[in-house]
């Protein structure tokens, strides 16, 4: 089976680290793994600022970098939902403005073949056991592009349930936004640091060792709160949890 990655523009500048766990964790279950270079951001900054018409030269550099490809899978729930919400959207209104049908038709092409890992994992390979190593207490905060946009419902949760000698917390207020939210932390920072703030105490409450999720985005905003309050929680894409091995622990 070949997939392609779609890194997304925060993974690929701040956590690298996601992307080659992604890849490692791929290959070990015997797909084939493309990193089309032409990718670039998927246009959800611009768009949900606002800027549907700046948004549209990203909607076709994505497309066109995946084209081809049966599979792309992101580690980013906010930015599967981007394109599988927001792209027919922004096709149909161009279409409508009278500037053709391009951006429709790049959308409808790019769309059924975009997947979040765990939905890659769990409904496509048809695996939650991905012969990972974790011997930690984990408690998992799901985002809420996966939770509402997505609908990922359980698969994080029964991937991580599957991990050897990890012990799942639960999170109290789990579906309660973390507060990021993108430009949303920058236009109201007050309300979204009181967000962060109560999720994280939630998240300390559990005793876990780590705070675990499937959006970076999200995890870079709840690792800002947990360093400036101090606590000892440390923050992990599920997909570093998924890719450690016995043989190739994470370090």
């Amino acid at each position: 089976m070949r997939a392609a990655l779609f890194v997304t523009c925060v993974n690929d500048a701040l956590y690298p680290r996601t992307g080659i766990a992604v890849v490692r964790l791929l290959e070990r279950l015997g797909v084939q793994v493309d990193f089309p270079a032409a990718q670039s951001c998927c246009g959800q900054p611009q768009y949900n600022t606002g800027y549907r018409r700046e948004s549209e030269p990203l909607l076709r550099r994505t497309a066109e970098a995946f084209v081809g490809y049966p599979y792309v899978v992101t580690p980013s729930g906010s930015c599967a939902a981007m394109i599988r919400a927001h792209y027919p959207r922004i096709g149909r209104e161009a279409e409508r403005e009278g500037r053709g049908g391009e951006l429709a038709a790049l959308a409808e092409d790019l769309v059924p073949r975009v997947y979040e890992l765990t939905e890659f994992l769990v409904d496509v390979l048809g695996v939650t056991d991905v012969g990972a190593y974790f011997p930690h207490t984990v408690t998992y905060h799901p985002s809420c592009h996966g939770l509402r946009t997505l609908g990922l419902g359980d698969r994080p949760r029964r991937l991580l349930a599957a991990v050897k000698g990890l012990e799942l917390l639960e999170l109290p207020g789990a579906e309660e936004c973390c507060g990021f939210g993108g430009t949303f932390a920058v236009k109201n920072p007050d309300v979204s640091a009181a967000m962060g703030t109560d999720k994280t105490g939630h998240a300390a409450s559990t005793g876990a060792q780590v705070l675990c999720g499937a959006d970076n985005s999200c995890l870079a905003h709840l690792d800002g709160v947990l360093r400036r309050q101090g606590i000892p929680l440390r923050v992990l894409h599920l997909a570093e949890i998924l890719a450690s091995t016995q043989e190739e622990p994470l370090t």
